[in-house]
């Protein structure tokens, strides 16, 4: 691999790390005027723990690649590609403030 391509073997091996399916690991690096993307599939079972409590891991992932661009000289994105069949459960729709105050009896 190039020196240039250290963002993407850097990705692919935190990533692996962390899921059961390593074999489904997927990074497209694509270059462009605004910088490296790095555009991440992984399995379906495995979206949760790249994404992790809040967001948390997923914003851990953008901090260590933007470092890593830093030190290439290059601004480094990362986008998180939604597998079909992924198990991830949807927000609740938030409730309006009439609806919580009926659910405290006030």
């Amino acid at each position: 691999m190039t020196k240039k391509e250290n963002d993407v073997e850097f990705l692919e091996y935190v990533v692996k790390s962390l899921v059961e399916n390593a074999d489904a690991v997927k990074v497209v690096r694509t270059v462009d005027e605004m910088g490296v993307l790095l555009t991440l599939s992984v399995g379906p079972e495995d979206m949760g723990k790249i994404i992790g409590r809040s967001g948390n891991t997923a914003k851990a992932l953008r901090i260590l690649l933007r470092v890593v661009g830093m030190k290439n000289n290059a601004r480094v994105n990362l986008k998180i590609n939604e597998p079909e069949g992924s198990t991830r459960p949807m927000r609740p729709a938030m409730k309006s403030v009439d609806e919580a105050m009926d659910d405290l009896k006030i």
